[in-house]
């Protein structure tokens, strides 16, 4: 009598446990290669996870998903969080259904849930040249500190760059290309590689926090201890943060954030010639002798 043949295969299911919905996570944490989409999906799927633990044993499907939806939307969240947090839970259910965890029918299922919608367009903070001048013309420049701050904001303003780029920036960066200063070869947000210029005005910040420092190589950014002394290797995004909100309540600047600095940038709006030199000192604002 012949025997049936059989194989043992995982079964898809549609409930994920706490452990699924981790090492799904996980999966999809290391398919990602820059490290602020990391966090960003990252935290995404931690808020998801903690509302779909929260509900009393949901199916992961699409009609949970949309529920999902619909609770963010009662939050009063910005069009754009609730869609990365989405594109975060479809990502997971992809791999849970790549791992065998999920049935590939409900992932798809997930997968055709729509974001929310977007009406009109958020055209963030635009800074003046006068409020540029305000937030350069720290009035502790004087200190360790302030010499590190302008630095900081020069850059963001000057150069455009973004804080996880910015923290990362080291001494041999800096490098002459054409007769002009550029940061060569910088690996930005996606892995994309460009070379931005640098104006005169903000190397001569880099330059003056450099040399106050003692800085010899490595990373520019580093901490200072309130004894405004320099101590460490460097510093996180977050602390690039802090002193953007420093500077703008100095300046009397409300709501600003760093990408309204590279924002800025991009608009090819800089601070004029005779101005910028009057802010290192080269020469009075009027221009004479």
């Amino acid at each position: 009598m012949a025997h049936r043949k059989t194989t043992k295969r995982s079964k898809a299911r549609s409930m994920l446990r706490l452990a699924d919905l981790e090492q799904s996570k996980t999966a999809v944490l290391h398919s990602l290669g820059a490290a602020s989409s990391q966090e960003s999906y990252g935290h995404a799927i931690d808020e998801f996870i903690g509302w779909y633990s929260s509900e009393p044993r949901l199916a992961f499907n699409r009609t949970v998903v949309l529920r999902y939806r619909f609770f963010l939307e009662q939050k009063n969240l910005a069009p754009s969080t609730i869609n990365v947090r989405l594109a975060a839970v479809r990502r997971l259910a992809y791999e849970a259904s790549d791992t065998g965890l999920l049935s590939p029918d409900l992932a798809a299922g997930i997968r055709r849930v729509k974001g929310a919608k977007r009406l009109g367009a958020r055209i963030g903070n635009w800074l003046t040249v006068d409020q540029s001048r305000s937030l350069l013309g720290d009035p502790l420049s004087g200190t360790l500190r302030g010499k590190r701050d302008r630095a900081i904001l020069a850059l963001l303003i000057g150069c455009g760059l973004r804080r996880a780029e910015l923290v990362g920036l080291g001494t041999e960066d800096f490098q002459i290309r054409e007769e002009r200063c550029v940061i060569a070869d910088l690996v930005g947000k996606g892995k994309h590689i460009r070379t931005v210029p640098v104006p005169l005005w903000a190397k001569h910040a880099v330059d003056e926090w450099i040399t106050a420092a003692g800085i010899k190589g490595g990373t520019i950014s580093r901490r200072v201890s309130r004894l405004d002394k320099v101590w460490g290797h460097g510093i996180t995004p977050k602390a690039i943060w802090h002193v953007v909100k420093a500077a703008a309540r100095r300046a009397d600047i409300k709501n600003l954030a760093p990408h309204d600095l590279r924002r800025y940038a991009e608009s090819r709006i800089m601070p004029s010639f005779s101005a910028v030199r009057a802010w290192v000192k080269e020469e009075p604002v009027n221009g004479s002798a």
